[in-house]
C-alpha cells in the first residue's frame, strides 16, 4: 500500500505542471481583530478559482497512467467541479462530457465551456442535480466513460491533499490551527490524512453551512446519512450526504471540532471581505473566515491558516447577499403594518421613523373597503437598536404590525 503522504506529495508535483502553488497570505485585518496570526491559503486563486481541479487532475492522471488510450471522462456538476474537470480535460487533451442541470445559470455554463474549449461537451439535463447525476452515470455505463466523482473517490481525496502539501512548504513553522470548509468531505479528508503524518500537532477545525450539516449528521449516526433538507445557498459546500470514502477519515474527528455557520452571517462575511479586503469569496470560501469569532478563544495567540476554498461568486447574487447580511445584522426588517384608512394615518406613521431609518419597500397588500389596509414595509437603518425604538413607538401610537423578517414562508411570497 502506497504511503498517503508520499502519494499526496506525488500528486502535488504533478499538479505543478498545470498551475503554480496558490499563495498563503497573512491577513493583517483579522490578525489584529483576533490577536492571532491569521493566514489565508488562497484556493480562490487557482486557474478555476477553486481547489476542485486538484482532485480532478490527480484522478484523471492516474486513470491515464494506467490506460493511456482512455479518452472519455464524465462528471455531473453545476459548479466548481465542472469547471475543474473541464480545465483538466483541456490540460490532458482528452474528451469530457459534463452533465449539468437545465437550471444551471448561464454564467457557470459559459465558464465551464471556456475552460474546456473543444475538449468538453456540456449536456443540460434534469431540473435537479439528482436527475442530472443519474443521466451522467447512465451515459458512463453505455459508453465506457470514466466517471469523475467530486469528492467520494480515493484519488480525488489524494489530489485535494496537495493543498496541505503546499501549505506546509509555505509555512515557516507548522500551523497551530487549520480551518477547513466541509461539503462532500474530499478536501478535509485529504488534508487531515496528510497532516496526521506531516504535522500531527496541528489542530484542524471543520466548518459546515448551517443548512447542510451532513458531517455532523454522519458523526451523530456513525455513518453517512442523507439530510431531509439542504439549504443550497452555500452551493460549494451544501451537500445532502457526506462521501463514504471521506467519512472513513472524518469519522474520527471530535464533534467539538465540527462547527457550522449560518447562511445569513456568511453573507455579512462575504461583504466584509469584499469591502474591507477586496477579496472575492463564494459562500463556501467564506465559511472559514465566518467562523473565526466562534473560535476566538481557541485561536488567540496562535498561528492559524484558513483555506479559502473558492471565489466563484456570481455578482448577480450581490443584492441577495447584501439583503441577507443586513437582516442578520439587524439593520433591515420587513413588517406588515395595519394602517387605518383615514386621512393623515400615513403621515403619523412616517413621523415615527428616526433620522437614519430609510424606507426600502412600501407596498399596499390589501385595502379593505372600510377601516384598515395592510402595508408591506421594509426599513433599513444604521443602528439595529433603532428597531426597538420604532416598534415601541408604533405600539404606543396604536399601530398594529407583524414583523416578518425571519418568516421564510412569507418571505418567499412577499420579498
Amino acid at each position: 500500500m502506497v504511503d498517503f503522504r508520499y502519494a499526496a506529495e506525488t500528486a502535488e508535483r504533478a499538479i505543478r505542471t498545470m498551475f503554480p502553488p496558490t499563495p498563503m497570505l497573512r491577513n493583517e485585518h483579522l490578525s489584529s481583530r483576533h490577536n492571532a496570526e491569521i493566514y489565508f491559503k488562497r484556493e480562490d486563486l487557482t486557474p478555476v478559482r477553486s481547489y476542485k481541479l486538484r482532485g480532478a487532475m490527480n484522478a484523471m492522471r492516474k486513470v491515464l497512467d494506467a490506460d493511456p488510450d482512455r479518452n472519455q471522462f464524465v462528471c455531473a456538476s453545476a459548479g466548481n467541479h465542472a469547471q475543474g474537470v473541464a480545465f483538466v480535460c483541456c490540460h490532458f487533451r482528452v474528451n469530457g462530457t459534463i452533465f449539468m442541470p437545465v437550471t444551471t445559470p448561464q454564467q457557470k455554463i459559459q465558464k465551464t465551456q471556456m475552460f474546456g474549449g473543444d475538449f468538453v461537451r456540456i449536456v443540460l439535463v434534469g431540473d435537479y442535480f439528482d436527475a442530472t447525476l443519474i443521466e451522467a452515470q447512465k451515459y458512463c455505463s453505455e459508453n465506457g466513460a470514466h466517471f469523475l466523482s467530486p469528492f467520494d473517490d480515493e484519488d480525488v481525496i489524494e489530489g485535494q491533499a496537495s493543498v496541505a502539501v503546499e501549505l506546509m512548504s509555505q509555512s515557516s513553522a507548522p500551523p497551530d490551527v487549520i480551518v477547513l470548509p466541509v461539503g462532500g468531505g474530499g478536501l478535509s479528508a485529504g488534508m487531515i490524512r496528510y497532516l496526521s503524518q506531516a504535522s500531527p500537532n496541528t489542530e484542524v477545525i471543520l466548518v459546515e453551512p448551517e443548512g447542510g450539516k451532513s458531517l455532523a449528521a454522519a458523526l451523530e449516526h456513525g455513518a453517512p446519512t442523507t439530510l431531509d433538507h439542504v439549504d443550497t445557498f452555500v452551493d460549494g459546500a451544501a451537500v445532502a450526504r457526506i462521501g463514504a470514502a471521506p467519512f472513513q477519515v472524518l469519522k474520527n474527528v471530535a464533534s467539538e471540532n465540527v462547527l457550522s455557520a449560518p447562511e445569513d452571517r456568511i453573507c455579512s462575511t462575504i461583504l466584509e471581505m469584499l469591502n474591507v479586503e477586496g477579496i472575492v469569496l463564494e459562500p463556501a470560501g467564506a465559511l472559514v473566515v465566518d467562523v473565526l469569532p466562534d473560535i476566538a478563544d481557541r485561536i488567540r495567540g496562535k498561528r492559524v491558516v484558513c483555506v479559502t476554498s473558492g471565489g466563484n461568486f456570481d455578482f448577480e447574487r450581490l443584492p441577495e447577499v447584501k439583503e441577507r447580511a443586513q437582516r442578520y445584522l439587524g439593520l433591515k426588517k420587513y413588517f406588515v403594518l395595519r394602517l387605518p384608512q383615514r386621512p393623515g394615518a400615513l403621515k403619523d406613521f412616517l413621523q415615527l421613523l428616526g433620522p437614519d431609518d430609510d424606507i426600502a419597500r412600501f407596498e399596499y397588500l390589501k385595502k379593505s373597503a372600510r377601516n384598515f389596509g395592510s402595508v408591506l414595509i421594509g426599513i433599513e437603518t444604521t443602528d439595529a437598536s433603532s428597531f426597538e425604538r420604532l416598534f415601541s413607538d408604533l405600539e404606543a401610537n396604536g399601530f398594529s404590525y407583524r414583523d416578518i423578517t425571519n418568516d421564510d414562508l412569507l418571505a418567499q411570497f412577499l420579498l
